[in-house]
């Protein structure tokens, strides 16, 4: 969507740059006194005050003429859509009700009710037109933090691109002050990014060569040359914009409600006033019970109720994107409002996901150097995460020869003519460190044991520590009567020590991918349960769940895909944080419908005994509309959170 790529430079650059400008276009319409479908109920409503302060005064000819402007102006925004949809797709829709109403309203000659249903109808569905727009606006935006153009070196040279031109390997020079115009890994330099209007993380984040950084990203101090491992088109910005726009089309149970009580409520209100209007004129006047017929057509319209419920689940998912929350439909909006269960990952999730060595027991004859030097000369080529933790500790790797690494137990090789064994407690004998081996698992580390020749010379503990935020998150959740349950494949000495420093009390560990899924179905049986993740391991308990969680956009695409909402940031605040937004969003939905249904239960049984005419039912009716319209924009109001980020 190279199209939707917007920054703050004069129209001639972006037009040089292959972009197009009728973004901004799209910004000046905004102004509401440049907006033709908001123009229009203005002039009908100007038209309208005219004619009836001209009634008022005498001047009766120039008032007709006056409502008969307003009248056609106002009619003009819905009547020709409605014949439309009802001669091609034998549609009846809400406009189709106005139309009749007025029209027959004319018959009757009453033009200046005519006229206001006519304005009344045509200003609501402007501003409901608005209040949608104003719904997007927010998620649109993000697209402007993607800088128009962006410096790379290709052959030797620094150059300018168009920024939608990137692609994937091209070596991106970021200067401070500018932004990041794809997601990408720093090669070069160290800097603090600034991520707030991606992630809501308010603290810079430092970042050094191998670090991640999302597009979007503002470059705070040094210069640092990243590679760009997402072409410009196509990264973090514009996924969760895909992800959030294919939301706003999905509806959840609450819409498919207001639509199934909306849907048979149009043709129901025809026969309705048809059948007042036929037994009025059997009983009475025609004339007075052809205009209640009409005025029974607008009273039991169900405007209110259609746009109740749609325009709240867009407020809200627009909204969420901001904060870094990213909704992808309106069922899961309205699922997550329902969670009553967490279950989270360990890994990644709880933890920061990086282990570091934090203890060295050694045997007798053995030191602590030589101990972390044989195992990271094992451990060079390993892929296991604790690799990373022994490469990091170790001053220097020896050679090693003769490699061979077995999944789930450990490494054998060769490292100066001795053989050296490297690997869990439960494969390399630990002989008299297994004192230390199980006080170190007590205390909640991973142990790596050191085997060379025919005997242990050393034991490391290996700890990926959780995330600082982790007990104020469990404790939020805990307030709110959220149970909450950690999944983990780590051995349950560890788990259960690190769940005891979270507040967790349900921990189940020493899971495989499988079990992680049956255990979030078996959580699911008690109640709403949200499951949260990263991993590709992750993605069957993800799918199982209620509501999956996927932690990072640039995640794991398969626990993505896995999941109905995404984090942006790491920071786990956003889970009490977006569960108080979408029980928010909830609550003005309910609100919406519960208005909605009492306008119509009100307005129908004055509009048929004639207590109220049309005017007043026209009034209360779109004022109604308008009372819903601003309710569920209320749901676009979304704080992010404050404090230290992970």
């Amino acid at each position: 969507m190279p199209e939707l790529l917007r920054t703050e430079e004069p129209d001639d650059d972006r037009e040089r740059h292959g972009v197009d400008t009728d973004a901004d276009a799209d910004s000046d319409d905004a102004m509401w006194w440049r907006d033709r479908e908001v123009l229009i109920p203005v002039f009908s409503g100007v038209a309208l005050a005219v004619g009836l302060a001209c009634g008022w005064v005498g001047a009766d000819r120039v008032g007709l003429v006056a409502m008969w402007a307003g009248l056609l102006a106002g009619a003009s925004t819905f009547v020709p859509e409605a014949v439309v949809k009802l001669v091609t797709r034998h549609v009846l829709g809400i406009d189709l009700l106005m139309a009749i109403s007025a029209t027959g309203a004319v018959i009757l000659g009453h033009v200046g009710e005519a006229a206001a249903l006519a304005f009344l109808y045509s200003i609501s569905e402007a501003l409901e037109d608005r209040a949608m727009d104003r719904a997007r606006s927010g998620l649109r935006s993000l697209l402007d933090l993607v800088p128009l153009s962006q410096a790379v070196r290709r052959g030797g040279n620094e150059v300018v691109v168009p920024a939608a031109d990137l692609v994937a390997g091209d070596l991106m020079v970021v200067r401070p002050g500018e932004r990041v115009a794809t997601d990408g890994v720093v090669r070069e330099g160290t800097s603090g990014m600034d991520t707030s209007a991606v992630t809501g993380e308010s603290i810079p984040v430092g970042v050094a060569p191998g670090d991640a950084v999302p597009a979007g990203s503002i470059n705070t101090t040094g210069l640092v040359t990243i590679e760009a491992v997402a072409a410009g088109s196509d990264n973090s910005l514009t996924r969760i914009v895909e992800l959030v726009e294919r939301a706003q089309t999905l509806k959840g149970r609450r819409a498919r409600l207001a639509d199934r009580i909306a849907r048979p409520l149009v043709p129901g209100v025809m026969v309705l006033a048809v059948s007042v209007g036929v037994a009025g004129c059997l009983l009475g006047d025609p004339r007075v019970w052809v205009t209640r017929a009409l005025v029974v057509l607008v009273a039991a319209s169900p405007c209110a109720l259609a746009i109740a419920v749609p325009l709240t689940v867009v407020a809200g998912v627009g909204s969420a994107s901001r904060f870094g929350v990213v909704i992808k439909s309106g069922a899961a909006f309205e699922r997550l409002g329902e969670v009553r269960r967490v279950a989270l990952d360990k890994t990644g999730t709880l933890t920061a996901n990086r282990p570091t060595v934090v203890e060295v027991v050694t045997a007798p004859g053995a030191t602590r150097e030589e101990v972390l030097g044989w195992a990271a000369a094992l451990e060079r080529g390993s892929t296991h995460p604790l690799a990373g933790a022994v490469l990091g500790a170790a001053r220097h790797a020896p050679r090693a020869s003769d490699i061979a690494e077995s999944a789930g137990r450990g490494i054998d090789g060769v490292v100066d003519g001795r053989a050296v064994r490297v690997g869990s407690p439960r494969w390399c004998d630990p002989d008299a460190l297994g004192d230390d081996v199980s006080r170190m698992e007590d205390l909640g580390m991973s142990v790596v044991v050191v085997r060379r020749g025919d005997s242990a010379v050393g034991a490391l503990g290996v700890r990926d520590e959780l995330r600082p935020e982790v007990p104020e998150v469990i404790a939020a959740l805990h307030s709110r009567g959220i149970a909450v349950t950690m999944l983990t494949g780590d051995n349950a000495r560890t788990a259960r020590v690190l769940a005891d420093e979270a507040g967790i009390d349900d921990v189940r560990a020493e899971l495989r991918p499988e079990d992680k899924a049956a255990a979030v179905e078996a959580l699911s049986r008690l109640g709403a349960t949200a499951m949260i993740g990263d991993g590709i391991n992750d993605a069957p308990a993800l799918a199982a769940a209620d509501v999956g969680i996927a932690m990072g956009v640039t995640g794991s695409d398969a626990a993505i895909e896995s999941a109905d909402v995404a984090f942006i940031g790491r920071d786990l605040r956003l889970i009490p944080q977006a569960l108080d937004h979408v029980h928010r969003g909830r609550t003005l939905m309910n609100q919406n419908i519960v208005l909605a249904l009492l306008i119509i239960a009100v307005l129908l049984p004055l509009a048929v005994t004639g207590v109220l005419g049309l005017a007043a039912v026209v009034a209360v009716h779109e004022g109604a509309e308008v009372l819903v319209i601003l309710n569920g924009l209320r749901a676009a109001r979304a704080h992010r959170a404050h404090g230290p980020q992970a």
